[in-house]
């Protein structure tokens, strides 16, 4: 460019425009390019400070931080996977010993002939139980306390045990009476005020039924925190009966004839034990003889309905009396006697004709 007098001053100035900084643009584009600009130079002057011996070191693994972080790293990791290993060896062998321990549960109930409902429900709390006890184990070996657990466990335990008490009673009545078997479904028993035939064995109650039909639902644990009476666990019971004479009959007449009646019945066993028949007592007004009579347990009520009508037959056949309460009343003839009364009324019973009759229109 050739400079002039005259130009000079022009082109100073327009000089000057051109090597000026460019406007700030007013509108969202100009924004944006304002905003580029500035994070570029900002990341600029980040790098022309850094001190690059502080990246080497983070590359190189020479930083403390990293260094910790990697040991602690290391620490961890070679004390957590032994810690982990024997966790699961002892799930593994938890596992197979809860399944072997419930198998030999339930075949050790088979042996015993137990409900199918008791076998497979303590087989199915006794599985839960040692899974949760292997649970627990495996978790105290990684590290993981298992002791808050437990409590709220044991607490959530306690407050259920406390509201259904009468329940568990029950329960554990019945586990007793399944897994002792007292007595069995079919077998007639005796306990308090109860008598009759087992007709059902539940969890938490048993049902009875006894002559009438009806059926009486009783609390396992009454049947077994109280005495029973189980009349029919022996395949073969003794029946007792009881035959008065008169005093002044012949004993000897009277066996007799009751060694006749027991010999005339086949349902009466000899064998292992034989009748005894024996004078029991003697009465006030009658000469007692037991009889004590040996029968299978299906056949006692037929022989005790029979045995009576028997005996009573075959007394009348043979002339032996049999007594019955008497009664007799002396008048003492000094004694004054008491008046008689001179006359009786009797209420007024209307005459039928007299009563006003009822007339059909």
């Amino acid at each position: 460019m050739i400079l002039l007098d005259d130009n000079t001053p022009t082109l100073l100035v327009a000089a000057g425009t051109q090597n000026a900084a460019p406007p700030i643009l007013q509108d969202e584009f100009g924004q944006t390019i304002l905003k580029q600009d500035s994070i570029t130079r900002t990341m600029a002057d980040s790098l022309k400070s850094m001190d690059l011996t502080d990246l080497k070191d983070v590359v190189t693994g020479r930083n403390t931080i990293v260094q910790d972080g990697l040991h602690a790293l290391t620490e961890l990791t070679v004390s957590f996977i032994p810690k982990l290993l024997i966790a699961i060896l002892i799930l593994w062998v938890g596992m197979k010993l809860a399944k072997m321990l419930r198998k030999l549960i339930v075949r050790t109930l088979d042996k015993r002939n137990a409900e199918p409902s008791l076998k497979t429900f303590l087989g199915s709390l006794v599985d839960v139980l040692l899974k949760a006890m292997i649970i627990i184990m495996a978790m105290d070996v990684i590290g993981i306390k298992a002791t808050s657990f437990i409590a709220l466990l044991g607490a959530m335990g306690l407050a259920i045990g406390m509201a259904l008490q009468g329940t568990l009673q029950n329960f554990a009545g019945g586990v007793i009476i399944l897994l002792m078997k007292p007595f069995k479904v079919g077998d007639y028993i005796e306990s308090g005020n109860y008598k009759g035939y087992v007709r059902e064995i539940r969890i938490f109650n048993t049902t009875i039924q006894p002559f009438n039909g009806r059926s009486i639902i009783v609390p396992n644990s009454e049947l077994s925190n109280k005495s029973i009476i189980n009349h029919t666990k022996e395949p073969i019971i003794r029946l007792d009966a009881v035959a008065s004479v008169a005093y002044g009959t012949d004993l000897d007449k009277a066996k007799s004839v009751l060694k006749e009646v027991v010999d005339n019945d086949p349902l009466i066993l000899h064998e292992p034990k034989a009748p005894t028949i024996a004078v029991k007592e003697l009465g006030n007004s009658s000469v007692d003889i037991a009889l004590w009579l040996w029968v299978k347990v299906e056949d006692y009520w037929t022989v005790w309905l029979r045995l009576n009508e028997n005996i009573y037959k075959a007394f009348y056949a043979n002339n032996i009396s049999i007594p019955f309460p008497q009664l007799d009343v002396h008048l003492d003839p000094a004694s004054p006697r008491a008046p008689m009364p001179t006359s009786t009324e009797m209420a007024h019973v209307p005459d039928i004709e007299s009563m006003p009759q009822r007339t059909e229109n």
